[in-house]
């Protein structure tokens, strides 16, 4: 990223040598993003985030085909939140409570003006993969004319994303969950398909998305793609998250919420004391966890993925390795959880 940070800054849409020069650098970019995913270069949309990449599939597919939307009850705030900006209501299909849908349920929700159905890869709170290439496939054996949109921003670096495999239309990707940059995420479009731009007004991304390219991040994506090792990282982070979660869950009141599929992610509930005091003393200890998803960190709302799952939905951490963490890291949170539980569960009045 640093020549593109540093001191090359032409355009890729210009035909001068500088801009040439980008051209290429955005190019291979693309290639390697698209070979990460099982994708061809083409179907690679570049964006500004997951988020971006989740908005346009949503606004692209009621913009070919205005209707009604098919979701489930745990999806990423950025999902729900797209899809409610519809004009019909959309059908939300529930979980059970490790956080998981039935894909046969999702399927049954399909009416005739469906146009969209948006399901995730796995779960971005309590780490639950999901069937998602069986409702993708269910969808498209039914010769249904709704569009199927997979939100991988969660899975992405940590479980196999296959685009042709997956047999979606659309899917969502986002670099920074397992090392990229932060700014750079990527919507991927099946060839042949045709859906309007969520942002207009220039003829970048072939007309797809338009506005300036972000040069040095989109090019950290594909450097990031090229660099990743999912299977010898993902095992060193399962064993990381287990080993946290075999202290954790021994204190009375800790619970494991999901089914732990997500190599990378370890949600807990801990009766008897609210998320943020425990957020606030692990910090000091210097750990950082997070409680709900990484988009909601402001509203210090119960999360909406938990109270799906009918679970508390107010005393949750989500405790999160990835390709920097060391068994050092863990350790430090294993030898201060239960002291700072046992401490705020103390200063509670009888």
């Amino acid at each position: 990223m640093r020549p593109f940070l540093e001191s090359s800054f032409g355009d890729a849409g210009r035909l001068h040598a500088e801009g040439r020069a980008t051209r290429v650098a955005l190019e291979t970019a693309r290639e390697q993003v698209a070979a990460f995913f099982g994708a061809r270069p083409r179907e690679v949309v570049f964006t500004s985030s997951g988020t971006e990449a989740v908005n346009a599939a949503v606004f692209g597919a009621v913009g070919r085909r205005p209707g009604s939307i098919v979701t489930t009850a745990v999806e990423h705030s950025c999902v729900r939140d797209a899809v409610a900006r519809t004009a019909a209501p959309p059908t939300v299909v529930g979980v059970d409570r490790t956080g998981r849908f039935d894909p046969a349920a999702v399927v049954a929700a399909l009416r005739p003006d469906t146009t969209l159905v948006s399901i995730q890869l796995a779960n971005h709170e309590v780490g639950t993969v999901q069937a998602a290439a069986e409702v993708a496939a269910a969808v498209h054996e039914r010769g249904h004319a709704a569009l199927v949109h997979v939100d991988a921003c969660a899975g992405a670096g940590y479980a196999t994303v296959d685009f042709v495999a997956l047999g979606a239309d659309l899917c969502s990707v986002t670099a920074h969950k397992f090392g990229g940059p932060l700014g750079a995420g990527a919507l991927l479009v099946r060839r042949g398909l045709r859906i309007p731009a969520f942002l207009v007004g220039g003829a970048q991304e072939r007309m797809r998305r338009a506005g300036i390219e972000n040069i040095p991040a989109w090019i950290g994506f594909g450097a990031a793609c090229a660099a990743v090792d999912i299977e010898a990282e993902t095992s060193v982070e399962r064993a990381l998250t287990e080993r946290a979660a075999s202290v954790a869950t021994t204190l009375p009141g800790v619970e494991r919420f999901g089914d732990g599929s997500l190599p990378n992610v370890l949600c807990l509930g801990v009766d008897g004391v609210e998320a943020e005091p425990i957020l606030l003393a692990l910090d000091q200890h210097g750990v950082a966890v997070h409680s709900g998803s990484a988009c909601s960190s402001e509203t210090l709302e119960p999360s909406p993925v938990l109270e799906a799952m009918g679970v508390t939905a107010d005393r949750s951490l989500r405790v999160s390795v990835g390709w920097s963490s060391t068994t050092a890291d863990v350790q430090r949170f294993v030898d201060v959880f239960p002291g700072i539980v046992q401490r705020l569960r103390g200063l509670r009045s009888p």
